[in-house]
């Protein structure tokens, strides 16, 4: 029996938006005493190559587990309006129509921050980058020609994504937008919305490697997170600690569409191809939403102004790897490691 390729296109597309759609009906669930009648949970589901999981310091394992089953489920009803690949999703309505009259709440709020973030680094990041990152993806590793590339050009502008009160509409025909920059983030956060509406306080969310942190862990400290490796030889460039934060990474490593990674899923509206500078880029900021958006133009933008750009913003940070594996820490980056860094 051939696999459906609709499904195969809608899993496709969570891998790019970095979400890993659950495979199985069941949740996973480690639980174990820490101090007292306190005791540290894990709830997880199994996905595309990765586990989301979900750590809590709590009195009740019951309502640990609870809690995390509503986020799973919040989880994967945003994906699915955000998945471009899916016919039925508000986003892939946007993009074939050209225009959503009434769109849902949750396409909205992500569209307003696109936009910002779009604006606030001079095009560094671009939502209406789809028609890009489809050429790329459709060569087979071939390079593109200018004429392709140029026509792809043409129909990116994130300026031209217009939002009132009547809806969003895109003004060049053939416009497509991709969320893949900012939408996990946005669901790690929903998700972290529904922990702590249920009274979870101490919890830690990993949606690979798109993190959100509240409270402390068992010991009281900071919650410790390992920052990718670029390599992924198991050595992380960093350590950091978190309390009511978030991390996220980009990485040209993540999402790739030729063997020499050339081009990738992070792409450079003005450019026209992909960002070969930084190997990877990791942001704390307060939401993993922020952190999502802002590695993304880091990573497109470059170390040196990518940088001065995060610096602009109160309370985030940036650690990046460049292509040589030299690392560029913005002043705010705190290293776990580093005793003279409090």
């Amino acid at each position: 029996m051939e696999a459906d390729p609709r499904a195969a296109r809608k899993m496709a597309a969570l891998a790019e938006m970095g979400f890993q759609r659950v495979e199985a009906p069941g949740m996973a669930t480690e639980s174990h005493r820490v101090e007292g009648n306190r005791h540290k949970v894990t709830c997880s589901r199994p996905s595309m190559g990765t586990l989301v999981s979900v750590t809590a310091i709590h009195e009740s394992p019951g309502l640990v587990q609870d809690a995390s089953a509503e986020a799973f489920l919040e989880m994967a009803r945003v994906v699915d309006l955000l998945n471009r690949y899916d016919s039925s999703s508000a986003l892939s309505y946007l993009n074939v129509e050209g225009a959503i009259p009434d769109p849902p709440p949750e396409l909205s709020a992500v569209m307003r921050q696109a936009r910002y973030f779009h604006d606030a680094s001079g095009g560094g990041f671009d939502p209406t980058v789809q028609p890009l990152v489809d050429l790329f993806r459709g060569r087979g590793g071939e390079d593109p020609t200018p004429a392709e590339i140029e026509s792809a050009l043409a129909r990116i502008d994130g300026g031209q994504v217009e939002m009132n009160g009547k809806g969003i509409r895109l003004g060049i025909p053939g416009m497509g937008v991709t969320l893949d920059g900012i939408a996990k983030g946005f669901v790690v956060d929903r998700m972290a919305d529904v922990l702590g509406r249920m009274g979870l306080r101490d919890f830690l969310i990993n949606a690979g490697g798109d993190i959100r942190s509240a409270g402390s862990r068992e010991d009281g400290e900071e919650w410790r997170v390992g920052v990718q490796d670029p390599a992924k030889m198991g050595n992380f460039p960093d350590i950091i600690g978190l309390s009511n934060l978030a991390v996220a990474t980009s990485g040209s490593y993540e999402i790739y569409f030729d063997p020499d990674r050339t081009y990738h899923h992070i792409v450079s509206a003005r450019e026209g191809r992909s960002p070969q500078i930084s190997q990877s880029v990791s942001v704390v900021a307060p939401t993993t939403l922020v952190a999502d958006a802002l590695a993304t133009s880091v990573f497109v933008m470059g170390p040196d102004r990518g940088i001065q750009f995060i610096e602009s913003f109160p309370q985030c940070a940036c650690l990046i790897v460049d292509e040589g594996g030299r690392q560029w820490r913005s002043k705010g980056w705190r290293s776990a490691t580093d005793p003279s860094n409090p």
